[in-house]
C-alpha cells in the first residue's frame, strides 16, 4: 500500500474495464488520480468511488483524439495539482472482424486517431511535465496482438504495433531524463471491447488460450501498478505481455 503516494497520475479510457480497475488501484496505492474519458457518468462515477474512500480524483470529459482537447485537459490538471507523475494511456477502440479490403478508409482513421494518435499526444504533454519533474512513468496499452499477426483486424493489429515501437523509442529517448517508458500487452480480459463478440465467438477465441480464460481487469491492474512503482525502477522500453499464454502458443 501506499507505494504511489503523492503522486499524480492521468488514466485515460478510465471509466471502464482496465482503465476503471488502474484508477482504482492507483488510488488505493495513495496516488491521486486523473480519470479521462468521454462517459462522463461512468467517470463521475469512478471519481465519486474514489473520493467516498478518502482518496483524491478529478475525472474530466475530453476527447484526446484532439490535441487542443489534450491541452485544456493538462491544463486542468496543473491547476489542480501541479504535477504529472504517471502517464497510463489506455483508451482505445476495437472494429467488428472483417477482412481488409471491406473496411473503409472512415474506419482505419477513426481507429488509428484513438488507439495511437491519443497516444502520442498525450504521451507528448505528459513528457514536457515529466522532463520539468526529472522523472515520470508512462505505460501505453498496446495488446497480445502487438507482437503477432490477427486475422480480420487489420487496423487494430497495426494500431497496437505501432504503439509497441512507440514505447520502445520513447524509452530510449527519455531514460537519461530518469522518466521509464512501458508497455501492458493484455490478452483477452472482460472489458466492454468484448460485447460485440458471440458465444460462439467468444468460444473460438479462448480457443488460443492456454490458461483457458478471459483475464480480470483486476489482473491487467496489478501489473499497471508494477510498471510505474519503485519495484519496476530498472524497467523500461519493455512491452509487458499479460496474455495467458497467447503469444506463446
Amino acid at each position: 500500500m501506499n507505494q504511489l503516494a503523492g503522486k499524480v497520475a492521468i488514466v485515460t479510457g478510465g471509466a471502464s474495464g482496465i482503465g476503471r480497475e488502474v484508477a482504482l488501484q492507483f488510488a488505493n496505492e495513495g496516488s491521486k488520480v486523473v480519470i479521462v474519458d468521454i462517459n462522463e457518468e461512468k467517470g463521475k462515477e469512478i471519481e465519486k468511488l474514489i473520493k467516498d474512500d478518502r482518496g483524491s480524483a478529478l475525472f474530466i470529459r475530453a476527447d484526446i483524439t484532439n490535441p487542443y482537447a489534450v491541452n485544456e485537459l493538462y491544463s486542468k490538471v496543473e491547476e489542480t495539482y501541479g504535477k504529472v507523475d504517471i502517464l497510463f494511456n489506455n483508451a482505445g477502440i476495437f472494429l467488428e472482424g472483417r477482412l481488409t479490403h471491406e473496411l473503409s478508409f472512415t474506419e482505419w482513421k477513426k481507429l488509428m486517431s484513438v488507439n495511437l494518435d491519443a497516444v502520442f499526444l498525450m504521451a507528448r504533454k505528459a513528457l514536457r511535465y515529466m522532463l520539468k519533474n526529472g522523472e515520470g512513468v508512462i505505460v501505453n496499452t498496446a495488446s497480445a496482438v502487438s507482437d503477432v499477426g490477427y486475422a480480420q483486424q487489420a487496423a487494430y493489429t497495426a494500431s497496437k504495433h505501432a504503439v509497441a515501437g512507440f514505447t520502445k523509442t520513447l524509452a530510449l529517448e527519455y531514460s537519461n531524463h530518469n522518466i521509464r517508458v512501458n508497455a501492458i500487452s493484455p490478452g483477452e480480459t472482460e472489458t466492454p471491447l468484448i460485447d460485440w463478440y458471440s458465444k460462439e465467438e467468444l468460444e473460438a477465441v479462448l480457443a488460443d488460450y492456454p490458461i483457458g480464460r478471459m483475464a480480470k481487469p483486476v489482473e491487467m491492474a496489478k501489473a499497471v501498478v508494477f510498471l510505474v512503482s519503485p519495484d519496476a525502477s530498472y524497467i523500461t522500453g519493455t512491452n509487458l505481455f499479460v496474455d495467458g499464454g497467447f503469444t506463446a502458443k
